[in-house]
């Protein structure tokens, strides 16, 4: 009974397997290794190149960039390895390329070299540029000092990233138009059409407008920089990225918020120029004002006399006045000048110390406490009201805070109406 598998030359398919089957094995064999050897090495290539090429950069900054680079050339490698086994393959099964292959070529040498020329001088003007506005920030910011603050800096860096992330934008964005003019693409009626279409987003994405000619404003007039601590849109964290159109913060839970630039109505920057300590001691009504006053104001110099804590203060902690007369404690303000976020640390290391100092002095910081009574209990009165009604002080006695022994305190109590003498007889 005859059957497909007769009609079937397996000769003819011995003889193609032996001719073209080994070969095309051995190219899909080639392709797969080379497939494996680009993911092994390209990521250990690029970080190294990048270590070499970009030494200041944090670690951080460092592996995105090596991430961003790497995925690029896994495409651009996978596509080769695709092209090239495609090319290798087809004519082992009868297909003829050349006509393909002598376009592509005839193509590559015409369009495709004056496209490479493009990218060549594109890459070439964008890193000559980067580093010449970063030269011409510095220059104009730093001027001729010998000496550059930690704020002239920030200002500096936060400058060249939008100076160079808008230099990137043109050179590409005209780069772009050249390429597709090479392509074949007609880009007169493109940059018409971009023309109709700028007029059109306008007014449809009249919050990005917003958005961008707030940032260009924020970093204009150097409201706040990368580094600074600010708080925007009642958010209040450390700047992680500014640009023309976000603002991005960092809070001390670790969260991301990201900010658009046109829902900022009040920027707060608490780090700009210097910091300031602002704090509140309270002290007993029992104490002795001026004695806690000297022992707060020798911790604040005693701070200033040492070499680490005198690099991050610009003016001493001391004390600025009595603040308020609270219901269990009398307030002292304390201010002093810090260098840009440095005021947290300096204001913990000064609570820590005058607690210590107080201790040791005797001063009672005080606490809130509650006095329960069971019954009726006589009306209190100041001493002098009670001596100008001619009764007597009362000694009671009072629970100490805990870990103290208790402590005795005159507390003037109403006793009951006495009868006057004479009263009654007759």
């Amino acid at each position: 009974m005859d059957g497909p598998a007769q009609d079937f030359h397996w000769e003819s398919a011995g003889d193609w397997f032996s001719d073209q089957g080994i070969w095309f094995l051995v190219t899909l064999a080639v392709a797969v290794v080379a497939y494996i050897l680009l993911r092994i090495l390209a990521p250990r290539v690029v970080s190294w190149v990048v270590i070499k090429t970009k030494p200041g950069r944090t670690e951080k900054d460092r592996k995105e960039l090596s991430h961003t680079t790497t995925q690029l050339f896994l495409w651009f490698g996978t596509l080769l390895i695709l092209t090239a086994t495609v090319f290798t393959v087809l004519p082992r099964f009868g297909v003829d390329l050349s006509p393909v292959g002598e376009t592509v070529v005839d193509w590559l040498g015409s369009h495709g070299v004056r496209i490479a020329i493009i990218i060549a001088i594109a890459v070439v003007v964008h890193q000559i540029l980067k580093r010449l506005i970063h030269k011409v920030v510095e220059t104009h910011i730093y001027g001729r000092r010998r000496r550059i603050s930690e704020e002239q800096r920030k200002r500096a860096g936060t400058l060249s990233h939008f100076l160079t992330q808008f230099a990137v934008i043109v050179i590409w964005v005209i780069a772009g138009f050249m390429i597709l003019s090479e392509v074949g693409v007609n880009i007169g009626p493109l940059l018409a059409g971009a023309g109709v279409i700028g007029i059109g987003i306008g007014f449809g994405a009249q919050s990005l407008v917003k958005d961008v000619l707030s940032g260009l404003f924020i970093i204009i007039e150097n409201q706040y920089r990368k580094g600074d601590v600010v708080m925007v849109a009642g958010i209040a964290g450390i700047v992680e990225e500014v640009n023309i159109r976000r603002t991005v913060l960092r809070d001390l839970d670790g969260i991301v918020h990201v900010v658009p630039n046109g829902e900022i109505k009040v920027a707060s920057n608490y780090t700009k120029e210097f910091s300031r300590v602002n704090l509140n001691i309270s002290v007993a009504y029992g104490e002795d004002l001026d004695h806690a006053i000297k022992v707060i104001n020798r911790v604040g110099q005693e701070m200033a006399g040492e070499e680490y804590w005198s690099e991050a203060l610009l003016q001493p902690p001391q004390v600025l006045r009595v603040d308020k007369l609270g219901d269990s404690g009398i307030d002292i303000k304390i201010l002093g000048d810090t260098k840009p976020i440095r005021q947290w640390e300096v204001m913990g290391e000064l609570r820590k110390r005058i607690k210590k100092a107080f201790d040791k002095e005797g001063i009672e910081i005080p606490w809130p406490h509650t006095k329960v009574y069971f019954g009726d209990e006589p009306k209190q009165l100041p001493e002098g009201v009670a001596r100008a009604v001619g009764k007597k002080p009362k000694t009671v006695k009072e629970e100490g805070p805990p870990g103290k022994a208790p402590r005795r305190k005159t507390r003037i109590k109403v006793l009951p109406p006495e009868e006057e003498e004479g009263e009654g007889e007759s």
